[in-house]
């Protein structure tokens, strides 16, 4: 059993953000994200897209954000559960709450913020005959651990940053590594599309397009990809992992059925003052949750995570009274020891 002052659902910027802002009260936080690393969209889909609403930064991509906010939160040491999609909660006898992921992993926590973005998120699947009886066999809709494609062959399918960056890694790891898309022309980011072709010149990495695997090979583990190549007949190709890379769906999942208030997939909560939901002591901040007035900015998710740590101070110490002081004032202190003091000319101006 994993326990924690705050569990939060969604390893995204908002609930990375909270992390901190949880932090600063003392409050320890522990994160379930249904994808392999933090970061949720702005990892998984676009890390390389700039972002021009987030205050301080006229522009910053997405992925670097990300990496400020892991760097930012450090020192308040979050756990995390990766790669899990929280599944079931049930509240227990003294109004906390245990969570459970659907590999069995679970949580004990006092509060509950659901901080999911659009939802959990699910791998858009090729329309291929059987394809569901190959996956843990041979086919993966995500990279979880590279080593498991040391020294063997590789087909990767998608025209993404997630199927570009993948073939120029594996390309180091992997005896011999596909890149199949549908069209010549990439969605990734440029200088991702000129190393995938530096190193097709180099012989590193085979480029097959615009193709598609339509067929899948295999008695007991998948043992060969059938691709479709534009003007030219169906061929077999040997390999021992195929990884189509198509991107996300966002769903709200099992949440859903927890009995929050929902509409229009989104959450419903009480803005007037902290986030909750219909059920006390859970919460909802960023995307995935819904008021009147709301607004779907990464800016709003942050606002939305201060507040409700606030109010979750009170849930977890309800006889202890919470000062709010300013960071230019008070400094931080992190769980390990360290402190960052507030600079004097500061704290002499504000005093």
């Amino acid at each position: 059993m994993i326990k924690t002052d705050i569990l939060i659902i969604g390893a995204g910027p908002t609930g990375l953000f909270a992390v901190f802002e949880a932090g600063l009260l003392k409050l320890r936080c522990h994160l379930i994200d249904a994808l392999v690393q933090p970061g949720g969209q702005c990892t998984e889909i676009y890390p390389k897209k700039p972002i021009y609403d987030i205050p301080g930064f006229p522009e910053i991509l997405a992925g670097e954000l990300v990496n400020n906010l892991m760097e930012q939160c450090k020192q308040f040491e979050p756990g995390f559960t990766l790669g899990e999609r929280a599944e079931s909660i049930e509240k227990q006898a003294d109004g906390s709450f245990v969570v459970t992921t659907n590999l069995g992993t679970a949580h004990h926590a006092k509060v509950v913020a659901i901080a999911g973005g659009l939802g959990s998120f699910e791998p858009r699947k090729p329309l291929i005959d059987r394809i569901e009886f190959y996956e843990s066999k041979g086919v993966s809709y995500a990279i979880k651990d590279p080593e498991i494609y040391r020294n063997k062959k590789v087909v990767i399918s998608g025209g993404g940053d997630s199927a570009l960056d993948w073939s120029i890694f594996l390309a180091n790891v992997a005896s011999e590594v596909t890149l199949i898309h549908r069209r010549n022309e990439f969605r990734g980011a440029l200088d991702s599309v000129e190393k995938v072709q530096r190193l097709k010149q180099d012989g590193l990495i085979n480029l097959i397009t615009p193709a598609e695997v339509i067929g899948l090979e295999g008695k007991d583990q998948l043992e060969a990809v059938m691709v479709q190549k534009e003007g030219e007949g169906a061929r077999l190709l040997l390999t021992d992992a195929f990884i189509p890379l198509f991107g996300l769906t966002p769903k709200l999942g099992p949440i859903a059925d927890w009995g929050l208030e929902i509409e229009k997939n989104a959450i419903k909560v009480d803005n007037a003052l902290d986030y909750q939901t219909n059920i006390p002591a859970i919460f909802a901040i960023g995307d995935v949750n819904t008021y009147p007035g709301k607004m779907k900015l990464i800016l709003c998710g942050f606002h939305e995570a201060t507040l409700m740590c606030q109010s979750a101070y009170k849930i977890i110490h309800p006889n202890k009274k919470s000062i709010f002081k300013y960071t230019t004032v008070s400094g931080v202190d992190g769980f390990d020891g360290t402190r960052k003091e507030a600079p004097k000319s500061v704290v002499k101006s504000i005093d």
